[in-house]
Parts: structure tokens; C-alpha cells; sequence
């Protein structure tokens, strides 16, 4: 716990992101990896929207919740990456206060949302599999809007309540976040006033967020696995399961680096962890997303091949 200090200090207006410490030359190098890290998210995200939209095959629940998860992959990724990308090649790699609590408010948004969203594409592979007759009600248009929404309105409480608690600390002279964007470990850890009640509430909704969507995911997978061994042929099987595939490799990937990240005690990982981390689910998921979907999943490979003028693989 920390003892509030340095009162006399004028009161922080600005921060400096520290990033990755490193020589001149291999901040070029890193902004170069970034850059193209970025690219293909861009690249890959949007086309995954496109592709959605324009196939008329691809208008089914699943894929308007992959279009919703390109878009929050997209958005996530780009409140983080300019910024970043920027201060690789500038010696002032200031943010201004209330820039930095909007880059904050907006990346738990998204990735808040994000994990929500996971948890509505688990429970629509659950009602695909284990309920196909009552699918088309059980995944109407209007309920697949309501879970979106609702999806949304979840990012959209905790955003607020963690921005809320965050940045109504005081920061007294100390401005440097040890980090690459402003995320709430680096900015509890600059603050001059007690953070205990901080570090509860950001253990507490990260736990309720992650127990609650992982809970959802878990028992969905669990009836999907029993009414997959039900199924007598192993080719039936295999294909019934791979409509999964893709999201439980996204899922896996998401939650186990945001486990690590926020439902931990603040001094089990260090800064340098911390940011090695915050760059797989900040902007490698982001990446790799559009690519586990579009190279696992046949009907997307179909969409590609069709608006690019090739042949439908038979």
C-alpha cells in the first residue's frame, strides 16, 4: 500500500510512455515489425467484414458474430498502434492526460467486448450443435443483435468503471509509465496516493469478467463435446467438431494472455513481462484472429475465391 507523497508537486497533465528500451536502431527495427504487425490486421480484418458481407452464403449467426469480431479486433488494435508506432521515432513519446484516458477507456471497451462476444460464439455453436431444430429461433437476427449489444453495453460498464477509478488517482510530478500505452498496472504504479482499493476493483471485475465469459465457454464446449461422441461416424465427428476449431484457438489464445495480465496480483509479472504480453493481445491476436478463420474455415476460403474471381473449390 502506498502513502500519498509528494504533495507539494504540481499535478501530471501529461505522461511519457516509455515503451521498449532499447538502442535508436532497434527502435527503427521495432517500429518496422509493428508497422507490419499492423498492416495485416488492418488488411486482414477488413477484408474479413467485406467477405462476410458480400457473400450471401456467409449471412448466417456465426459469421455476423465473426464480422463483429473483426470489427472490435480492428478498433482495439488501432487505439493502441498509431501512437505506438509514432513514438518509435520520436525522442518526446509524450500523451496528454486526457488523451491517455480515452486510449484507455476505448482499448477496455473493445477488449472487454471482445471477450463477451467469445463467450455469444461459444453459446451459438452450443445452439448449432446440441439444438439444431431450435436454432433458427433459439439465433434469430433479433437475438443475435441483443447479444451483440449486450456484448457492447458489458465492455461499455466496465470501461467506465475502470476509467472512473483509474484516473481519479493523483499523480504528483511523477508523469513516465513503463509501458508502451496507458494500461492500468503502469498507471497504479506512478500514482502518489494509497492504490489498494484501485488494485481490488481491477482484480475483482477482471475476475468476474474472465469467470463469468470462460464459465459460458466451458459448459457450451461441454455439451458440444457430448453430442459430438454421440455421433457415430469418426467423419462426422471430425466435421461437426472443426466448426470449433477456430474459436477455441482464438479463445485460447485471448484468454489465456488477459488471465495473465489482469487477474493476477500487480507484482507477480514485471514491466517487461508485462509489455512483451500486452503486445500478443493488443496487437498479435488482433493479427492472427482473421487468419485462424480464414485458413480453418472452408466457406470463408469459398467467399475469397469467389469475389477474387476463382473458382469455388469443390
Amino acid at each position: 500500500m502506498k502513502i500519498e507523497q509528494k504533495k507539494n508537486h504540481s499535478e501530471v497533465t501529461e505522461f511519457v510512455l516509455l515503451g521498449f528500451r532499447a538502442p535508436a536502431k532497434f527502435q527503427v527495427f521495432l517500429f518496422l515489425v509493428f508497422l507490419m504487425i499492423y498492416m495485416v490486421t488492418v488488411v486482414g480484418n477488413i477484408s474479413m467484414i467485406i467477405v462476410i458481407k458480400m457473400d450471401s452464403r456467409l449471412q448466417t449467426p456465426m459469421y455476423f458474430f465473426l464480422r463483429n469480431l473483426s470489427y472490435l479486433d480492428l478498433c482495439y488494435s488501432t487505439v493502441i498502434a498509431p501512437k505506438t508506432l509514432a513514438n518509435f521515432l520520436t525522442s518526446e513519446k509524450k500523451i496528454s492526460y486526457n488523451g491517455c484516458a480515452a486510449q484507455f477507456f476505448f482499448f477496455a471497451l473493445f477488449v472487454t467486448t471482445e471477450g463477451f462476444l467469445l463467450a455469444v460464439m461459444a453459446f451459438d455453436r452450443f445452439s448449432a450443435i446440441c439444438s439444431p431444430l431450435q436454432y433458427p429461433v433459439h439465433m434469430s437476427q433479433k437475438v443475435c443483435i441483443q447479444l451483440v449489444t449486450g456484448s457492447y453495453i458489458c465492455g461499455c460498464i466496465n470501461s467506465i468503471v475502470q476509467t472512473g477509478f483509474t484516473f481519479s488517482l493523483r499523480f504528483c510530478g511523477e508523469n513516465r509509465l513503463d509501458h508502451f500505452f496507458c494500461d492500468v498496472p503502469a498507471l497504479i504504479k506512478i500514482s502518489c496516493v494509497d492504490t489498494f482499493v484501485n488494485e481490488i476493483v481491477l482484480f475483482i471485475l477482471s475476475a468476474l469478467i474472465i469467470i463469468s465469459t470462460t464459465t459460458v465457454i466451458l459448459i457450451s464446449y461441454g455439451y458440444i463435446l457430448s453430442t459430438v461422441l454421440k455421433i457415430p461416424s469418426t467423419h462426422g465427428r471430425n466435421k461437426t467438431f472443426s466448426t470449433c476449431g477456430s474459436h477455441i484457438a482464438v479463445v485460447s489464445l485471448f484468454y489465456g494472455t488477459v488471465f495473465f495480465m489482469y487477474a493476477q496480483p500487480g507484482s507477480i509479472s514485471s514491466p517487461e513481462q508485462s509489455k512483451i504480453v500486452a503486445v500478443f493481445y493488443t496487437l498479435v491476436i488482433p493479427m492472427l484472429n482473421p487468419l485462424i478463420y480464414s485458413l480453418r474455415n472452408r466457406d470463408v476460403k469459398d467467399a475469397v475465391k469467389k469475389i477474387l474471381g476463382g473458382k469455388r473449390s469443390q
